[in-house]
């Protein structure tokens, strides 16, 4: 399906202004003109225009060969072949260098026009003023607002990666205030399995020392063990914990963890004792991370803890379904009955600081997977969908620019950075080599750029000014070498030798009139001669001509400057 790009609002109210201020200038210069044709020098303009300046957003290119075309029309003006037409060319072509990145095909074009310039002038055979309209007024019309278009894009590109980064460096901002944060939460649960591991440690060695007590009977023995083990389970779990938010990437902090309990277990004690449990299995179990198996235990256990705690005596349904590359994970338990307690959503479901569900979520996203809860007239929905390979760790931290820590390097609780086991050692003779972030990459990209095109909008028109200034030179010189005062005109006799009459002649002819001044009726066998009447340069000027038989002159006469 076909989008088509429509313009904004903004977009179009600039374009009719552009417009309005072209009609203008065009209105004004027919105003002005007098003797203009209604048609071409006002009406095919204005609709040019119509189309022109609509296209310079999305085919400038076209859009500048068009109103170049206007320009090549006004070259074959007899008056006159300057016309309003070159502010609408300066205008485009101004668009053009702000529009179009590329600077090759623009380029392409642009040296296009003024070829088709100079054909009509040399098709036309043209006056000397209308070449030199066209080897100067139409190229600087066409390549200076070119080389000012580009370099206001360059301005505007740099602004904008400038905001780009701006707002790139807030953003890795919070990023790094996050990761310090996930960082001092892994320290103080590093602290935490110090001392609390510590603790129940000695609590478990002092349940061991009862145990072997012989006061006690087997029931006391039993149930110390009992309570041996359930300590030593919770000392296991905590390290997991620690592993899972303070080991870095690539170690299976899992792997060696004793898992003496499993979801089947869980749920057979909770049957034992009383509860409401039906559960399902589907899929072949895959081999999975031990991580994720505490995971998937850690969410079926919290859920069923809300449960019991909120909807007593409530059907429960466990469903654990494995797919290719994930397991999910869904506990169901039924609304409580009318009068009972409502279910508390996010609240205390552990009695422990009331973050059961939120640490469980963090818990599952830590592993790279999703937890959702919801509470309809169903009842509570738990579902965590978990990968078999649990994702990078959070605690890992990435390059940033400036002065930060490398990855792998602990953080400590004051935040001072520690020395890494990959970094290399003061005294090495290699020093690691720095590293560039991508963004000052790209901003020395876009300076690069805009100096680029800073240099060319500078350089173009000298490079232009050695090339069109001789020629302008040239012109002048060749114009005002070939004028013949009317005084001077006066003083030159029929019948005359050369000889006698060159103090009076120019040191040169006029080497360029009209084809009408050249097919003007002369007696036969002559050779006839022009001269300008005037210094006048930009405008035309009556020609002497005279005609020679032999070199003896012979007659005498005046060309107007324009045809009668």
């Amino acid at each position: 399906m076909l989008h088509t790009r429509i313009p904004s609002t903004r977009s179009v109210y600039r374009d009719v202004a552009l417009w309005a201020s072209l009609a203008t200038a065009t209105g004004y210069r027919f105003w002005d003109a007098g003797t203009a044709s209604l048609v071409v020098d006002l009406f095919l303009p204005l609709a040019v225009l119509t189309v022109a300046v609509p296209w310079s957003r999305r085919r400038p290119g076209a859009a500048v060969a068009l109103v170049n075309g206007l320009c090549a029309l006004g070259l074959a003006d007899p008056a006159t072949p300057g016309n309003a037409h070159v502010l609408s060319l300066a205008a485009l072509s101004c668009l053009l260098g702000a529009r179009v990145a590329a600077a090759r095909r623009p380029l392409l074009l642009l040296a296009g026009c003024a070829a088709v310039d100079l054909a009509t002038c040399a098709v036309l055979r043209t006056q000397p003023v209308w070449w030199f309209y066209a080897l100067t007024v139409l190229p600087a019309a066409l390549l200076l607002p070119w080389l000012a278009g580009r370099h206001w894009r360059g301005r505007r590109e740099l602004v904008r990666e400038g905001w780009r980064l701006a707002r790139s460096l807030e953003e890795r901002q919070h990023l790094v205030a996050e990761r310090a944060r996930l960082t001092e939460r892994a320290d103080i649960a590093a602290d935490m399995h110090d001392s609390l591991g510590h603790a129940l440690s000695l609590v478990a060695l002092r349940a061991g020392a009862l145990e072997l007590s012989p006061d006690l009977t087997d029931r006391d023995r039993a149930d110390l063990a009992e309570l041996r083990g359930t300590i030593a389970d919770a000392v296991e779990q905590l390290r997991e914990t620690v592993a899972v938010l303070h080991d870095p990437p690539g170690t299976d902090t899992g792997a060696g963890l004793p898992v003496n309990d499993t979801i089947e277990d869980l749920l057979g004690r909770a049957v034992a004792s009383g509860v409401p449990v039906r559960w399902e299995r589907r899929g072949a179990m895959p081999p999975m991370s031990p991580l994720v198996e505490r995971g998937m235990y850690r969410v079926v256990q919290e859920a069923l803890t809300n449960a019991v705690k909120h909807a007593p005596d409530c059907a429960i349904r466990v469903r654990i379904t494995h797919e290719a590359d994930r397991t999910r994970v869904s506990i169901v338990n039924a609304a409580p009955s009318v009068g009972e307690p409502a279910h508390a959503g996010e609240g205390p479901v552990n009695g422990v600081g009331g973050r059961g569900l939120t640490g469980l979520r963090e818990r599952v996203t830590v592993l790279g997977g999703s937890l959702r809860t919801v509470l309809d007239e169903g009842g509570f929905h738990v579902t965590a969908v978990l990968p078999h390979q649990p994702a990078a760790r959070p605690g890992a931290p990435t390059p940033t620019p400036g002065p930060a820590t490398a990855p792998g390097t602990p953080v400590g609780t004051r935040g001072s950075a520690l020395p890494s086991e990959t970094a290399p050692h003061p005294d090495t003779d290699t020093a690691p080599s720095p590293v560039v972030p991508e963004s000052a990459k790209r901003l020395a990209s876009v300076r690069s750029d805009a100096r680029r095109r800073s240099a060319v909008a500078f350089v173009a028109p000298v490079v232009a000014a050695v090339f069109f200034v001789p020629s302008a030179f040239y012109l002048a010189w060749q114009l005002t070498t070939s004028v013949l005062p009317p005084s001077r005109f006066d003083e030159l006799t029929i019948g005359r030798p050369r000889a006698e009459l060159a103090p009076l002649l120019p040191a040169r002819a006029y080497p360029y009139p009209s084809d009408y001044a050249r097919s003007a009726s002369r007696p036969p066998g002559t050779r006839c001669e022009f001269y300008r009447s005037g210094r006048d340069l930009l405008n035309q000027v009556d020609l002497y001509r005279l005609c020679w038989s032999g070199n003896t002159l012979l007659t005498k006469d005046t060309v107007p400057a324009s045809r009668p």
